[in-house]
This record gives C-alpha cells, structure tokens and sequence, in this order.
C-alpha cells in the first residue's frame, strides 16, 4: 500500500518516512487557490509555493523581483485550497541574504500570515546560520542547491552545474551542511544524474530533484511548464504532460467566433 492511501496529511515527517520506504516524493509548484486544490485532489505530496511566480505569473525574467509580500499572497490562496499535501513557501531574494534576523522574520511572517507548512530557501554554508535560527524558531527548512536561479546573475547562465569535480564536491559539502544545519529535505536543480543519486545517497533526509536524475528521492515541476501552458521552455529535463497553451488558445478562438456570430449564448443558455 503505498502513502498515496494511508495519509490523510502529508508532514516532514510523512516524506522522511517515504524515502525511508523508498518511495518517491511528487512535488509540483502552485500560486493560486484553484490548480492548488487540483493538485491537492489529485494526491500530490507536496506543493512548493514557488519564487517561480515570478516568471510564470507576473511575466518577469528572473525570480529576483517578487517580494515577500506577494510570496505571501500566493501561499494564502494556496493554503486555503490544500487538505493534505504539504505546502512549503520559497522565500524571496532580498528577504533573508542579509542576515540570520532578518531571514527568521521573513520565515515568522509566511508561517503565520500565510499559514505555511515550511519554508524553501536557496545556497550553502553561506545561509547555514540563517537555517539553523530559523529551524530553532520550529520552522521547517528546505534546502536548494545546484542551480540556484536567485543567484543567476553570478552564474550568467541557466547552464547544468557542478559537472566539474571541483564544484561537485563542493556541492556535496553544502549538502552535508545544510543537513547539519537542520533542513527537513533539499531540492537539487539541474546537475548531473550521478551527483544527484550520490546526494541522495549521502544524506538521510529526501532530495527532490529537478534536472537532477531518478536516483533522488522524489521530482518536482513547475506546473506551467508540466501542464504544457509555457510554451518557450524546453529544458531536457521537463516532461509535458498536456498541451493547455494549444487548447486554451484554441478554447478561446472557439468563444470569441461563438461571440461575434451571435451563437453564444443560445436558446438553452438564457433566463
């Protein structure tokens, strides 16, 4: 029987317990209350309130320019739709690089303004201490390293990282810290297969993956990009699984010629 069935609320301690099963962790992104009570009745594990938003939402190139505030509006309506998965809010650039304070409050202020079940925040030793006062407060961390896309003007590049030995060992090494440090999981982005099944290896808490190969613990997808609405993004990673830019623009066609050839609405479809 798989935890799909036995779980009525999915919680940190349900996905330890799934990679202690060995079995994987599904995970997609969400930003408002309808897909997130989609996901949620589908039986999705968990739901990351992606910094993402960004992109796919507001239209932005980067993640860099959403706030904390609309962070937290998204979770709020996300919250709100969820019955059992759980739901984890990314915190934004600029709301915890400046130091450990201030990353605790921008965690205090999602949990409770939002109602969040945990928290997502990007980099290595460098927000250690950051993880640790947050994790102390009784906030739930997930970690994120790879390619880390708050950080993507230092790389210049959205290519696959850490293929040199060099920077793969230093992932390895921020792995093993943010564990220490406290965090629940930790999503890799974008590195190669074989490091991935070696962090996954390595740690004892579950590493979902994205662009990190199946020997991790559990994938996640943007659900733009799964749900195929995206349509200039096609990174070997991603899989579509629909095509809704296609069929909504052809939905939309259909109602804008309904309209103007006066068929909608018909005899049925008046008071």
């Amino acid at each position: 029987m798989s935890t799909h069935s036995e779980i009525k609320r999915v919680t940190t301690h349900t996905l330890q317990w799934m990679k202690n099963r060995n079995e994987k962790i599904s995970m997609l992104t969400a930003y408002d209350f309808s897909m997130a009570r989609i996901f949620d009745d589908a039986g999705i594990d968990v739901i990351l309130v992606g910094d993402s938003a960004s992109n796919v939402m507001a239209g932005h190139e980067t993640t860099l320019p959403i706030t904390l505030d609309q962070m937290i509006y998204h979770a709020q309506s996300v919250i709100r739709a969820c019955q059992r998965c759980l739901v984890i809010v990314d915190l934004p650039f600029g709301s915890y690089q400046g130091n450990s304070k201030e990353a605790l409050n921008s965690a205090i202020r999602i949990m409770k303004e939002a109602g969040a079940h945990g928290i997502k925040l990007e980099g290595g030793e460098e927000v250690c201490d950051s993880i640790k006062r947050i994790t102390g407060a009784g906030v739930p961390v997930m970690g994120h390293l790879g390619l880390t896309p708050q950080s993507i003007y230092k790389f210049g590049t959205y290519a696959v990282r850490a293929k040199e030995e060099e920077e793969a060992e230093t992932l390895l090494r921020n792995a093993q810290l943010l564990q220490d440090a406290g965090c629940f999981s930790l999503v890799l982005e974008k590195i190669p297969a074989s490091l991935g099944g070696r962090v996954a290896s390595l740690l004892n808490i579950p590493v979902i993956g994205i662009g990190a190969g199946n020997q991790v613990d559990g994938q996640v997808l943007v659900m733009h990009d799964m749900l195929g609405i995206t349509k200039n993004f096609s990174p070997r990673f991603l899989r579509r699984y629909m095509n809704l830019y296609e069929d909504m623009k052809d939905a939309t066609k259909k109602y804008i010629t309904d309209v103007k050839s006066k068929d909608f609405p018909n005899e049925q479809e008046q008071y």
